[in-house]
């Protein structure tokens, strides 16, 4: 698994800010369509980027919960400006499996990138279930890394990184079985949306260039993998220029309680 001390922290938030994952948060929003007053739950916060967002679509009469296990994140969260209007947002320790809140008490939840690292999906979707008041609504949002296409120049050296970076989760390929889970848990009229992560040409303030940094430090010394392995890889992805693709494909699951 991926630690979040101070440094990780700071390295995640950077990634949340470029306009890939920026726009991931407005598709999120727009499929959730949270209303005025409303009580949300976000499951993982992070560092409270799309907390704060919806603090404002839910106005000063509704709620933000922004449930986060790490402290460092929760810092951040804790910190970030609220808008005019906004929501008040409460920023808990807690876990997918241990939500700090009342049975039936917010109208939505929403967690991203989340449950792909869980070891007890079930258990966790129990507990969203609980907190949900019926009629409420839960948006999931993970990743399947199969769909990932990456233009490097040594294709059999690219297949033995992203094997390794593989192992920082607990299902790398959660979305081909969470429907199924969601309607095992209680939830219904499960609707199914793909939100593709596209960079065509080389930006450092792009996700695949952020993330290539942060997967060749994991996969160092992971599975025969050497320092100068993970460095030739990088060096690689990141001199492409013009020619550098990358695509991952995201999976928004939305479904009534």
């Amino acid at each position: 698994m991926l630690s979040f001390d101070e440094a990780g922290a700071r390295r995640l938030e950077a990634v949340y800010t470029t306009p890939d994952v920026a726009g991931q948060r407005h598709d999120v929003r727009r499929i959730l369509a949270l209303r005025p007053g409303e009580q949300v739950v976000d499951i993982g916060a992070g560092p409270g980027l799309l907390a704060v967002e919806m603090a404002a679509e839910v106005g000063p009469d509704g709620g933000v919960h922004a449930v986060e296990p790490s402290e460092s994140m929760r810092a951040r969260a804790q910190a970030r400006a609220r808008p005019p209007g906004a929501a008040h947002i409460e920023v808990s320790d807690g876990s997918a499996d241990a939500l700090p809140l009342p049975d039936s008490s917010v109208d939505a939840a929403v967690s991203t990138q989340v449950f792909e690292y869980l070891h007890d999906v079930p258990g966790a979707l129990a507990e969203v279930h609980r907190v949900l008041r019926p009629g409420g609504r839960v948006l999931l949002l993970d990743t399947d890394w199969d769909s990932i296409v990456w233009h490097t120049r040594d294709d059999a050296r690219t297949a033995r990184i992203l094997a390794a970076w593989d192992e920082h989760l607990a299902d790398p390929h959660l979305p081909r079985t969470l429907a199924p889970a969601l309607r095992a848990a209680g939830f219904s009229a499960v609707l199914t949306r793909v939100l593709p992560l596209l960079n065509i040409g080389y930006d450092p303030n792009s996700y695949s260039a952020m993330t290539a940094s942060t997967i060749a430090e994991y996969v160092t010394g992971r599975a025969g993998i050497s320092g100068a392995d993970a460095q030739a890889w990088l060096d690689d992805v990141t001199s492409l220029g013009e020619a550098a693709f990358f695509s991952l494909n995201r999976y928004a699951f939305l479904a009534d309680r």
